[in-house]
């Protein structure tokens, strides 16, 4: 193709509005994939050889040239000219003004379809991985955060009114555990992406004899994404589950990052913010606003809205390819990266929190021991209901002096067994976990670059 051509041009003059419609914002967005797709090229021109479609001469020197391209890319230093589309014209524009008729052969067996989607999930695959690693950091410091702080007082809250007594060890582990859980969902949602659909072409395969299982193990991926058809279908559903997910992480956080602006305000002062996390005002000289708690906190909806912005694109669509799942492109990437920046900004704030222990003390009033006081006197044989009502007797007359030394939650996950050994071991399981599948991913890519 010339350097200029687009992958499918036919001879044929388009309009300059037209084109421009079309290409959208590719040139843009599709700077986060050119690496990939360069990796994903590099496995299909091994294939190709290994298959006798092209000459081995070929396929290294296409290999060669595509690892140049993915260190220019991750190095910034690869353009996107906006008359070329996508990575995809451009990569293979590069390796035919390079190598001649060795880059022209890149395209054989494959379709621009199956080209895209492959390096979408290489993407996400890898994305997805960097963030279970930022949310292991995050789990880590809640939990460390829960260990200092385990028997600090700290009233607990239903209908944002006191209810009953807590500690900020207990608050802690509420998010360390939240962000396990979305580490035990990662596994389920890698599972969706370690799938190879490379050689499913424009979606009904190719009369040739490629051997897509190569193709799969050079790229590290566990399986192949069998049926053509579903891979075309797949697209969307994927890139919903991994935004759905990163958005369910978020959730856990935008409740924290909540607590952190209620607590840290003048008329509770249970935590201070660090200076490095606050802003000034244009007009008020004395405000210290949480701007970066707020700002995450919108993050946390902005990850909602992407996740179903993506599912209404894609939702509604026959089988195979239809151009409008171009548009899911954007939508993803911006929103993966803004998790990535989510969660990577929120480490720090943990141990830099200031507890404000005499404030908090000061608000774990006595009422907030009514419930425990109610069970002393279960315990010395009352019904609960006659005890309930006894104490709330006492509460209305002002002789309520409960004994807040008598009872305490020693319960698994009470205030008195946080059981923060446990979460240890489980959150060291789940990063070994995710940070096996980095490294298997790192060793795969070098393998297919110097092998």
């Amino acid at each position: 193709m010339k350097p200029d051509e687009t992958l499918w041009a036919k001879g044929a003059p388009l309009d300059a509005a037209i084109h421009r419609f079309t290409v959208g914002e590719d040139p843009d967005t599709d700077l986060s994939l050119l690496a990939w797709d360069a990796l994903g090229s590099a496995a299909h021109a091994r294939m190709l050889a290994a298959a006798g479609l092209i000459p081995a001469a070929d396929a290294t020197a296409l290999v060669g040239r595509l690892r140049e391209i993915a260190a220019l890319a991750r190095q910034g230093a690869f353009p996107l000219p906006a008359h070329l589309e996508d990575c995809h014209t451009a990569i293979e524009a590069d390796l035919t003004q390079h190598l001649g008729a060795a880059g022209a052969r890149i395209h054989l067996g494959r379709s621009r379809n199956d080209q895209v989607i492959t390096a979408l999930r290489l993407y996400q695959r890898d994305v997805l991985v960097r963030l279970g690693l930022r949310l292991a950091d995050l789990a880590e410091a809640f939990l460390a955060f829960a260990k200092a702080h385990q028997d600090t007082a700290l009233p607990g809250y239903t209908h944002l009114r006191r209810a009953m007594p807590s500690t900020f060890g207990l608050w802690a582990t509420a998010f360390a555990e939240g962000l396990l859980e979305e580490l035990e969902a990662l596994q389920g949602v890698y599972g969706r992406l370690d799938r190879c659909p490379l050689g499913s072409a424009a979606g009904f395969g190719v009369p040739l004899p490629i051997d897509r299982a190569l193709t799969a193990r050079l790229l590290g991926f566990s399986k192949v994404q069998r049926s053509p058809i579903d891979v075309q279908n797949s697209r969307g559903r994927h890139e919903v589950a991994l935004l759905r997910w990163a958005a369910s992480a978020a959730g856990v956080l935008e409740k924290f990052l909540w607590d952190v602006s209620l607590y840290s305000m003048e008329e509770f002062s249970f935590l201070k913010l660090p200076d490095a996390f606050t802003t000034g005002s244009s007009i008020m000289p004395q405000k210290k606003n949480p701007d970066v708690v707020e700002l995450a906190r919108g993050r946390c909806r902005e990850l909602r809205g992407a996740a179903g912005l993506v599912e209404q694109i894609a939702a509604g669509l026959p089988s195979s390819y239809h151009r409008d799942l171009q548009l899911l492109k954007r939508p993803l990437v911006t929103a993966l990266r803004s998790a990535e920046e989510l969660f990577a900004v929120l480490t720090p704030l943990l141990p830099a929190l200031e507890v404000q222990t005499g404030n908090a003390a000061a608000a774990a009033t006595d009422e907030l021991y009514a419930a425990h006081q109610a069970y002393v006197l279960v315990q010395e044989g009352k019904p609960f209901r006659e005890a309930y009502r006894e104490v709330a007797r006492q509460i209305q007359d002002g002789t309520f002096a409960p004994d807040r030394s008598a009872l305490t939650a020693t319960h698994l996950g009470g205030a008195g067994n946080l059981a923060l050994d446990e979460l240890t071991t489980e959150l060291s399981a789940a990063r070994t976990w995710i940070q096996a599948r980095a490294d298997a991913h790192s060793q795969a890519e070098e393998a297919l670059w110097t092998n």
